[in-house]
């Protein structure tokens, strides 16, 4: 039998019924060649246990998996795209392969794809993926799921033999299909579609989906709509929380670009800081600046107001006002939490927290060039100050500009310091994912066929999600 004990095929999202999506087939691609496959996740749903022909059948051919779905469906949706309602979206490239149950948890899992071909919503695209987006987007959902963000994970890469015409980048380029697997594919973009067009009915069936899957212990709310506004305000804070904490900047934060689950996804021109800078972009056609480092959290609000907007056709307006109020508590609560997380501290209080996550952001603006971001917390891990200013940046960390921090630090318990003891730590520099390493491990594959450096790195980002346990 390819697949495991564990695999718990739960196709859900088809039985929604037409209106929400349409029956589309993956493209005949030239070649199928394996470039990357995540047995670990795999093992959570049961899958670990297909070869490769398998896999290759599965996640290049795209077979249905056993009592899943088939034919796979392209998701309708729409969405504000920088902030301009775009109605012509939906599943361009993708569709929603397979929905399983996480062996350990039991939550329902969907399989999704990126560069499969095209669909009734690819809108005179080509409904294909770069190889090196898809090496792209591995090297991001690796290194984020290692920081403790909350994260699509890269299931699978597979190369398909096309070339590919691009405007913003050399062509013709190579091609590939990627699987993701998250926790869901619902937008906030799946809801505007349907307040787009008035369809009440359609709201609040999609309402009843989403808690009755993701939010069981919303169900018998009095109000279903105002409590799942409520709950994925919260999910929404922690991720956007999560990000600033890892120093991320996603790039495109358009309604259709967020789930209801509250999992990043789908990485286009994303980036982690080099160093501390609020007005840092990842899409250079960002010129405003609208999605910056330092405006993701706004960025995030504002689109959870767009999701308010539509459930307003269904409920009182009040309960989401509430909802949508609780955002800010909530956000700097979960930026409290993260930033303690990722200095592997334990908290002593509301106050002092926030005092030394004031004193932590003050420290790394202060740093300017002189320290990235990734190493101040790598550096200061479980807050031992003798290893700060044993390292690298130590004449930098004793300096007048940096006491504050270091003072505030001190007063605070290792949270499992046993972690310290992990071969990670004993490196004198962290793993980070900056745009030059991410350019020259796409050059070595590019061209020679080289995946040895993809590999090393995916590799030395597992060592480091070991070592942090943030996962």
């Amino acid at each position: 039998m390819p697949v495991s004990s564990a695999y718990r095929p739960d196709p859900q999202f088809p039985a929604l019924g037409g209106e929400f999506a349409d029956p589309v087939a993956a493209a005949d691609f030239p070649a199928t060649i394996l470039r990357y496959r995540n047995d670990r996740a795999a093992a959570t749903v049961g899958l670990d246990t297909l070869t490769d022909d398998e896999w290759i059948a599965h996640f290049g051919r795209f077979q249905p998996l056993p009592g899943n779905i088939d034919p796979p469906v392209a998701q309708r949706y729409h969405g504000h795209q920088f902030r301009v309602y775009n109605p012509e979206l939906g599943d361009g490239r993708g569709f929603l392969f397979a929905q399983l149950r996480e062996a350990r948890s039991g939550r329902l899992l969907d399989l999704g794809t990126k560069g499969s071909g095209q669909t009734p919503w690819s809108r005179q695209g080509d409904g294909r993926l770069t190889l090196k987006g898809g090496v792209r987007e591995v090297l991001a959902t690796a290194l984020l799921e290692a920081l403790g963000v909350p994260t699509s994970r890269s299931f699978s890469l597979v190369e398909t033999g096309e070339a590919l015409e691009r405007g913003d980048e050399p062509s013709p380029t190579r091609s590939a299909v990627l699987v993701r697997l998250s926790h869901s594919h619902v937008r906030f973009g799946t809801f505007q579609r349907h307040a787009f067009f008035e369809a009440n009915d359609r709201i609040e069936a999609l309402v009843a989906h989403v808690i009755g899957l993701y939010y069981p212990e919303l169900e018998g709310a009095n109000d279903p709509a105002a409590a799942l506004m409520g709950a994925v305000c919260g999910k929404a804070a922690r991720l956007a929380a999560r990000w600033m904490a890892a120093g991320f900047v996603h790039g495109v934060l358009n309604t259709d670009n967020m789930n209801i689950t509250g999992e990043s996804f789908d990485y286009g021109p994303y980036r982690f800081l080099p160093k501390s800078d609020p007005n840092f972009v990842a899409a250079y056609f960002d010129h405003s600046g609208l999605y910056s480092f330092g405006r993701q959290p706004e960025a995030v609000f504002w689109n959870l107001q767009q999701l308010a907007g539509c459930l307003s056709l269904v409920t009182d307006s009040q309960g989401l006002v509430d909802a949508l109020n609780d955002f800010g508590p909530a956000y700097r609560r979960e930026l409290m939490a993260a930033m303690l997380a990722r200095l592997g501290v334990t908290p002593r209080g509301d106050e002092e927290d926030a005092h030394l996550v004031q004193s932590a952001f003050r420290a790394l603006a202060e740093g300017g060039d002189r320290l990235r971001w990734e190493p101040f917390f790598f550096d200061w891990f479980c807050g031992r100050e003798d290893r700060a200013l044993a390292g690298p940046r130590a004449a930098f960390y004793a300096e007048e500009d940096f006491a504050e921090f270091r003072q505030g630090l001190a007063a605070y318990d290792a949270e499992r310091p046993e972690r310290l003891a992990h071969p990670y730590f004993a490196q004198s520099e962290p793993e980070e994912l900056l745009i030059d390493e991410i350019e020259s491990i796409w050059a070595d594959i590019d061209a020679r066929d080289d995946w040895s450096a993809f590999h090393a790195k995916l590799a030395r980002i597992e060592t480091a999600r070991q070592g942090w346990g943030l996962s």
